[in-house]
């Protein structure tokens, strides 16, 4: 197995997992960690047995990958500059600031050979990953993403900052183009909207009620997504996965009884999981499982809610 050179950039609250994550993978070598706060990057650079960089610059030449984990304003030049270097990005959510940013690092990154891969880290939820093949045609999908007001991300909105784990995973399953958009929201705790409410309709008939809130009392993370023939109920908080479907009896005349059944899983650390994938990418050609392209499409459909929210 080629063991890869790898480094993250911003090491503050999550940017620290995932150089916890490049230390521990038998095919990663963690090269060096770079933060603003030399104080900070030694911290961790020596906890890990690696180098501290205060300039990204200075990894140029000697690293293969990098996760991108600096503030959302700093992803475009960073994962740019490292780009065209020939250096793989995983950029955390959301991938830009802006729609136009992205598209120059996707057509960047097709042009000098470089993958990238964009943070969304539910999709490596083990009850989402276990979701396979019963997934059809979704109808309908209901999303709640609430939590406890955090001040780590109160330079974006509830939208950019939970909601758009939900819109990607919405988009990914769905696979049409959205027809239509609604939102209402308000701020509470900041000047941005922190409670959000969005319906989003597709071409081919689905419809999404998508809600998020960061000033909730408690922590819930579901999805319920209706199909013909059955429901399908995804906690992400907890790794559940839950099947409705119609049996053979009947509850009422002409109404079928429902059967159910449930599966909980064991924390399958889902960052270690999305790092490995990006790395098996790398290490195969194989595509990135959250590509640069679907965190445009997320961008896209969160700034259009920010856009009618007033926050854009």
């Amino acid at each position: 197995m080629t063991t890869l050179r790898t480094a993250v950039i911003g090491v503050g609250y999550l940017g620290k997992f995932h150089a916890d994550k490049y230390a521990a993978l038998p095919n990663s070598q963690l090269v060096a960690v770079v933060d603003a706060s030399p104080e900070n990057g030694k911290t961790i650079a020596d906890k890990l047995g690696c180098e501290a960089l205060t300039d990204y610059r200075q990894l140029f030449g000697r690293v293969d990958a990098v996760s991108i984990a600096a503030p959302t304003s700093y992803h475009y030049a960073i994962a740019k500059d490292c780009i065209e270097q020939g250096i793989h990005v995983l950029i955390e959510k959301p991938i830009t600031v802006t729609v136009a940013e992205a598209d120059e690092l996707i057509a960047l990154a097709k042009a000098r050979g470089v993958l990238i891969q964009v943070g969304h880290l539910e999709r490596f939820n083990a009850a989402l990953l276990a979701l396979g093949d019963r997934l059809g045609t979704p109808r309908f999908i209901e999303s709640h993403r609430l939590a406890p007001f955090n001040p780590r991300a109160n330079d974006v909105n509830v939208v950019l900052d939970l909601m758009i784990h939900d819109i990607d995973i919405i988009q990914n399953m769905v696979k049409s183009p959205i027809k239509s958009v609604a939102a209402s929201g308000t701020a509470v705790l900041t000047k941005i909207t922190d409670i959000a409410n969005a319906r989003i309709e597709f071409e081919n008939g689905c419809v999404a009620n998508v809600t998020a809130s960061r000033v909730s009392m408690k922590t819930e993370r579901k999805m319920r997504v209706f199909q013909q023939e059955s429901c399908i109920t995804i906690d992400f908080h907890n790794r559940a996965l839950k099947l409705y479907s119609k049996g053979d009896k009947e509850m009422f005349p002409g109404i079928p009884e429902i059967e159910s059944e449930e599966s909980v899983f064991d924390n399958n650390d889902a960052l270690k999981v999305e790092i490995e994938a990006f790395l098996h990418s790398i290490q195969t050609g194989a595509p990135t499982q959250v590509s640069g392209e679907d965190g445009r499409q997320a961008l896209a459909t969160a700034q259009e809610i920010s856009r009618l929210l007033n926050d854009a």
